[in-house]
């Protein structure tokens, strides 16, 4: 089954007909059903409540593999990147009770940035659920939210049925299914032929295609009137969009238009595209933002940026959205028409009803902008002044990463540098937790791009907080003989907290300081290579050291906690809630006033 990612569509699968699922338990019949679905890799760990399941597997392990984690949180967020970087079904696995309660934060994850996971938990003893035995969690009613899909199973006779539709419904929505089973129904004898003689083979089985959905001509033609009218136009792409950047830069060429990246849509064109403004919001660019100050029309795709104060004013401009859920239409922004259908198909569809527009004017302004920023990003990048600067870190690895590098990335301030100083390549990956905004995942998804990927350069960039949430599976990439490279910004503070406590609510910081660890002990300790960074002199050494071991590794990068991630425009309220924060008592304030004084007028002399 070749990857889909979310601008286009999966090809077919053909399911055996019947006869041909074979097994002597229930679990057996399942375990031989998501291999049928193009599962290759399930992520979890063992515990009694699976005790079927984990036998199923492991008489299954030639064709399908299991990846033992530390925490049920990180076999979440694995399947979730699993299905994120491949677009193929990602698997997670969980005991009953706690082993489940811990998959949810990964499934939310899954959830909100549309990847889809098949969630597999046990349950207690089926004629013990609701008695108060150990472990008695109604797992069905926990993942009820979370879960497009969610069902218990009730004995073998229904165990095909179910895993089909739990698998075409997790793919065809990109969404979270679930199913739950009780421990002792694991081991019941499979029924003959692998189905109910209920219902035989009518409840399931046969081809499945994701669809291919473009709008109506008609609609097209309105969408492409529109833009044909429009003089300014800026386009705005999200993760919807992933797999249609030629057709996004042919469409950019011909409208004249320059293109803002939110961030899950970081690989939809690279950075280094002359339409590419890079990213918008808090962690964007002052030419995205710009452009959607000035722009009179816009063309979303595949996009629910959440920032509405980013996007123009309403009825500043006219807009089109294209998105495969209707129900995002008009969401964030008062669009003039909504077109659904798959971003790569729709965009097809439409360039060949939009004209050449011979105004390069307002492309050829953002772009002198997009060149200034370039250059005020290179001073920011290749500072020698300690404490290091953490941009000096994000630009030097992106730097000497390869063309087909994934890069995972967490939530936090190290968001903020990444984003903008990796000038991402056509055929590199990226992604982190987007609308969850979750601490913890860098890990745990570079992990599993590795797992996917082997051959290819996996590089997580994560905070100290993000990072000790889940640190525990660093030993899980030491265990598979996984050569990721983990990069650590390390300033012992929550660096993300601390400046919204002081810039959007005025408040003095409090509670984000950390207790300092040594990763590259910890790294050492596990059987990995730990490196630690205190010179900037020292920071590219160090990761080539890193990119090259063959072996898992963290390079702890000390920096200085007091460096702002600063919007892209300063605004008035901004400035006024900073100022109070610091007349009310903030400690570090003097610190604070030095860091941002030094870097501006570091800029101004190297300009």
């Amino acid at each position: 089954m070749e990857p889909s990612l979310p601008g286009g569509h999966m090809e077919s699968i053909e399911l055996p007909k019947k006869g041909q699922v074979k097994g002597d338990t229930a679990a057996d019949l399942l375990i031989e059903r998501i291999i049928q679905w193009g599962v290759d890799v399930v992520f979890g760990l063992p515990g009694d409540g699976i005790n079927g399941l984990m036998e199923a597997l492991r008489k299954r392990q030639d064709r399908i593999r299991f990846i033992q984690v530390r925490h049920e949180e990180s076999a979440a967020f694995m399947a979730c990147a699993y299905g994120k970087y491949t677009g193929k079904l990602g698997c997670c696995l969980a005991t009953s009770g706690p082993g489940a309660i811990h998959l949810l934060n990964g499934l939310y994850d899954a959830k909100m940035d549309h990847s889809p996971v098949l969630a597999l938990t046990g349950m207690t003893y089926h004629d013990l659920i609701g008695t108060f035995y150990q472990q008695d969690v109604n797992t069905e009613i926990l993942f009820r939210d979370v879960a497009d899909y969610d069902e218990r199973v009730m004995g073998a006779k229904d165990v095909t049925a179910l895993t089909d539709l739990a698998c075409r419904t997790a793919l065809s929505h990109r969404a979270v299914s679930h199913l739950t089973f009780p421990v002792d129904l694991q081991d019941a004898p499979a029924p003959d032929g692998g189905v109910s003689p209920h219902a035989g083979w009518g409840h399931t089985g046969g081809p499945f295609a994701c669809p291919l959905v473009v709008p109506a001509d008609s609609d097209l033609q309105r969408a492409a009137k529109i833009l044909n009218d429009g003089k300014k136009i800026a386009i705005l792409v999200g993760q919807g969009a992933l797999g249609a950047g030629d057709e996004v830069e042919e469409l950019a060429e011909r409208l004249g238009a320059p293109v803002a990246k939110a961030l899950l849509g970081k690989g939809v064109i690279p950075d280094t595209s002359p339409y590419a403004t890079g990213g918008i919001g808090l962690l964007g660019t002052r030419p995205s933002e710009d452009m959607m100050d000035e722009c009179d029309t816009l063309l979303m795709i595949g996009t629910s940026f959440p920032y509405m104060n980013y996007l123009p004013k309403p009825g500043q401009a006219k807009a089109v959205q294209i998105d495969a859920d209707p129900a995002r239409l008009g969401l964030r922004y008062p669009v003039d028409l909504g077109l659904v259908g798959h971003a790569l198909p729709t965009l097809k569809a439409l360039l060949p009803l939009v004209e050449h527009h011979n105004d390069r004017g307002f492309l050829k302004k953002i772009q002198g902008e997009i060149a200034d920023w370039w250059k005020t990003m290179e001073v920011r990048g290749t500072s020698n002044d300690k404490p290091i600067h953490p941009q000096v870190v994000a630009r030097h690895l992106g730097e000497l990463l390869d063309d087909n590098a994934i890069v995972s990335s967490d939530s936090g301030t190290i968001t903020t540098w990444i984003a903008r100083q990796w000038k991402l390549k056509k055929g590199q990956m990226f992604s982190l937790s987007g609308n969850l905004a979750t601490m913890a995942p860098g890990l745990p998804y570079t992990i599993a791009a590795k797992v996917a990927y082997p051959d290819r350069q996996c590089v997580g960039f994560v905070g100290d907080g993000g990072f000790t949430m889940l640190m525990g599976d660093f030993v899980t990439a030491v265990k598979y003989k996984l050569p990721i490279v983990i990069v650590i910004i390390k300033n012992d503070v929550l660096g993300q907290i601390k400046w919204e406590q002081m810039v959007f609510l005025g408040n003095p910081e409090y509670g984000v300081q950390l207790q300092p660890i040594d990763f590259a002990k910890y790294a050492e300790a596990c059987g990995g290579v730990g490196i630690h960074v205190e010179d900037p002199t020292q920071v590219r050494p160090a990761l080539e050291k890193a990119l090259s071991a063959g072996k898992p590794a963290v390079v702890e990068v000390v920096t200085d906690q007091f460096e702002a991630p600063l919007p892209p425009k300063i605004h008035l309220d901004q400035a006024v809630e900073f100022a109070r924060a610091m007349a009310r008592g903030e400690p570090n304030r003097n610190r604070i006033a030095l860091t941002l004084y030094r870097d501006r007028v570091d800029e101004l002399l190297r300009r």
